[in-house]
This record gives structure tokens, C-alpha cells and sequence, in this order.
């Protein structure tokens, strides 16, 4: 949730604070071109730092004595990791785009990625919502369909949701570049 936000902090907002977005714009690529290849760059680097992890999984599997590890739940963390990571990705470069200043687009992305992450489950605990309303609320939350993931039961509503917070946060960034 830290490491995130520390690595798509400088995406956009340096380029405002250094005056080198107005070049970027004088090049041939479009808005999207620009975006997608900020937010792949990033998500690629999250990707490297999961990477190693595997070490541990395949390390655990080959020393466990019977059975092993659940491999299906593993690799439902695993992908559930990677969407988390995109999701994250997301809303640091969107954070990122709205300000110049890159202590400022870290702390805006690390807030929102916990808020999406925790905020709906916490809104759903309240106790007017207790009546059934509070399934729904939940369901808004990363922290549900992650759950889902990581228990090795990979759904296709989950990954739809993944996908729907990856492009609204991605359009969120092209409305406020195109503003520039």
C-alpha cells in the first residue's frame, strides 16, 4: 500500500513541476498512449518487485513433507496480488496527475488506495447499513473481492471489478491531462 504510491508519485506530477509535460504533448502520441505506457512502466516495475516472492512459494512447496502447499489458494493470492498492484498503480498515477508536487501525489495515493482498500468494509460495519444494505457496501471494497481471489476461487465478477476500478481511475487521469 506504500510501496505503490512511492513509485507512481513522480509520474505525472514532476512532469507539471518541471515544465516537460508541454513537450511530452508536442510529441506524437496521444493522451492514451502517454497514460497506458506511464501506468504499464509502473505496473511493470510492481511486477518486478513481486516477482522474487515466488522463491518463497516454490521453497515452501518442495520442503513440506506431505501434500504441500494449496496451490490453488496460492495462486489465487498471486493474481489477486497483481490486481491489487494494478489497482493500486491506477490510483497513484491518477493521484499523480492532479498536482505538481510529488510529496503530495504519494501521501493523496496512499490515502485513497487505503480508503478504497478499507473504507467500504469500515462503511458497511456501521450499524444502520446492518440491515442488508451492508453486503452491498462491502462489495464496493477492494478488500472483498481480494478476499475472494486470495482464497483460490477465481471469479469472474471479481475480475471484472478489478478491471471496471483499473478503467474508471485511468479515465479519471485522461479527463484531468486532456484539462491541461
Amino acid at each position: 500500500m506504500f510501496m505503490v504510491p512511492a513509485i507512481t508519485m513522480r509520474s505525472f506530477s514532476d512532469e507539471f513541476k518541471t515544465g516537460t509535460f508541454e513537450i511530452l504533448q508536442t510529441k506524437p502520441l496521444s493522451k492514451w498512449q502517454l497514460l497506458l505506457g506511464k501506468y504499464f512502466g509502473s505496473l511493470m516495475v510492481m511486477l518486478i518487485a513481486i516477482l522474487p516472492t515466488i522463491i518463497y512459494a516454490l521453497t515452501l512447496q518442495s520442503l513440506s513433507e506431505e501434500g504441500g502447499i494449496d496451490t490453488g489458494g496460492t495462486i489465487g493470492s498471486y493474481l489477486g496480488l497483481v490486481f491489487l498492484a494494478a489497482v493500486f498503480t491506477a490510483i497513484g498515477i491518477c493521484c499523480s496527475s492532479f498536482t505538481p508536487n510529488a510529496v503530495v501525489a504519494f501521501i493523496a495515493s496512499a490515502f485513497a488506495c487505503f480508503l478504497v482498500y478499507n473504507g467500504f468494509n469500515a462503511i458497511s460495519r456501521i450499524p444502520a447499513f446492518q440491515s442488508g444494505a451492508d453486503y452491498y457496501i462491502e462489495m464496493l471494497g477492494i478488500d472483498f473481492h481480494y478476499r475472494n481471489i486470495s482464497r483460490g476461487v477465481i471469479d469472474s465478477r471479481d475480475i471484472f471489478y478489478f478491471i471496471s476500478v483499473i478503467i474508471f481511475f485511468l479515465t479519471i487521469t485522461h479527463r484531468n491531462l486532456s484539462k491541461r
